[in-house]
């Protein structure tokens, strides 16, 4: 995994004054850094129109513009004159050197963005709005330097924002480039080196991105075993009972020795999920809530008290009964709209889903800072996962989970490591980044992923 930071300006001030690194010398490995990509990847293009602002986004631009010049058709567009000092030093360097400077936007064969940066923090105004739309108008390949411009230091795009092909950031990864909004325009994303080591850049931080090898499987080395060895899920059946049953079968198909569902109703199962009456007396992990819809509430009561491992999802987040778990090691796997409610019911934030939207990482932090015991699992397009003060955020999903029964599979697999031994916090990380591996495999159009496709990809995922 890797580090996120909500801010990157005190990491910069640490190299001016404990490493003797000047902004100039940052700036020019900046500049370096994506220079180098552009040489690596796209060599046999001609045309480059490096957009610029006035501040030092804009600067590493100029100074991109230097290094690039004569090895491709060069062309500097500066939105405004220069302000920042570093700004008009660069400008001065490519104005003794003869960099073309044009006062057209035009359709070259790559565009770069280096009008704002990660420090945006106002809305942008209409000439900005403008200009970016004719940008993103135009057929180029789309680079942007730090952040595509017009997303804001929270991640928020309050009018419009440069779609990228490639975000090259600057020196460490910002948490404004994995919301859910940003995930549209950011593109493939880039660190770029500013002339030392991240891992010196780099501080302490409680945010991390995770990466594939973050995966653990559930993948069997002991040879004296049984099917109980691997845990028994009991799955509670609820009225929607297709949902219950699609959790259960995730669940068997990522290695859960005995999975049994819970109904009082007689169910026509597959030959494998076994069904029972009650809870099994060998049951190592529960797993409640999709699809529960109405329900008996001293049964579920009972059931949540149990002191075996519990994963929530669904309907049970509109009930004040869950208030009663939130103390113990549960996961819980809402999506937004079933957030704001269980925000509202711990008394935390009565907001819409917009507005969490607009400020994930902040709710989450807040449902975490209070229920420090509790493992959130808030899906999205990039799902963050957090336990405490700590957050981690899987930016793997793809549209293709944008399906009924998507989220039966996760609570599915989820259920699966808890009742194999999994401890809840390393349960949700590998389940979801199982489940959003298992979508990107699918080879199929993307509209037509149905929950069975995704098992049977969860199944494949060992051959990686």
């Amino acid at each position: 995994m890797q580090k996120l930071f909500d801010e990157v300006n005190s990491l910069d001030k640490r190299c001016y004054e404990e490493l003797a690194l000047s902004e100039d010398i940052l700036m020019e490995h900046a500049a370096s850094s994506i220079a180098l990509h552009i040489e690596q990847n796209f060599y046999d293009k001609k045309s480059i129109l490096i957009v610029c602002g006035s501040g030092n986004n804009g600067a590493d631009g100029i100074a991109l513009c230097r290094l690039l010049y004569k090895r491709f058709d060069v062309n500097l567009y500066l939105t405004s004159k220069p302000k920042s000092q570093m700004a008009q030093l660069q400008y001065k360097r490519v104005q003794n050197l003869g960099v073309n400077i044009t006062d057209s936007l035009y359709e070259s064969d790559i565009i770069i963005d280096c009008i704002f940066g990660s420090g945006l923090n106002k809305p942008l105004n209409d000439k900005y709005n403008e200009l970016i739309e004719k940008l993103n108008s135009f057929g180029s390949i789309k680079i942007a330097c730090d952040i595509p411009s017009g997303i804001n230091n929270k991640g928020q795009v309050e009018t419009t924002a440069f779609f990228a092909d490639t975000t090259i950031t600057m020196g460490a990864l910002k948490t404004s480039l994995y919301t859910d909004i940003a995930k549209d325009y950011v593109g493939d994303i880039i660190v770029a080196n500013l002339g030392i080591q991240r891992e010196v850049y780099e501080t302490s931080s409680n945010k991390y991105l995770l990466d594939i090898d973050d995966l653990v499987l559930p993948l069997r080395s002991k040879k004296n075993s049984h099917k109980g060895t691997f845990g028994h899920l009991n799955v509670i059946v609820g009225c929607k009972k297709g949902a219950s049953i699609i959790a259960a079968k995730a669940a068997f198909g990522f290695g859960a020795g005995l999975v049994s569902v819970v109904s009082h109703e007689d169910l026509d199962l597959p030959y494998h999920i076994m069904q029972t009456h009650f809870l099994t007396d060998n049951c190592s992990a529960i797993a409640i809530g999709m699809g529960l819809g109405k329900f008996e509430t001293n049964e579920v009561k009972s059931i949540l008290s149990k002191d075996i491992p519990i994963i929530i999802d669904a309907d049970l987040f509109y009930e004040e009964l869950i208030l009663e778990v939130l103390e113990k090691q549960v996961v819980l796997t809402p999506h937004p709209k079933e957030f704001i409610s269980l925000l509202k019911l711990c008394n935390i934030a009565d907001i819409s889903i917009n507005e969490l939207q607009n400020n994930r990482f902040e709710y989450v932090q807040k449902f975490s800072s209070k229920y420090p015991s509790v493992v959130l699992l808030l899906k999205g397009a990039n799902v963050i996962i957090s336990q405490g003060e700590k957050l981690y955020v899987n930016s793997f999903g793809t549209s293709a989970l944008s399906k009924g029964g998507s989220g039966d599979v996760l609570s599915g697999l989820v259920a699966s490591l808890l009742a194999q031994g999994y401890k809840p916090l390393d349960a949700a990380i590998s389940a979801s980044l199982a489940h959003a591996l298992a979508a990107r495999r699918f080879k199929k159009n993307d509209y037509a992923l149905i929950p069975s496709d995704l098992v049977e990809e969860v199944k494949k995922l060992w051959m990686q």
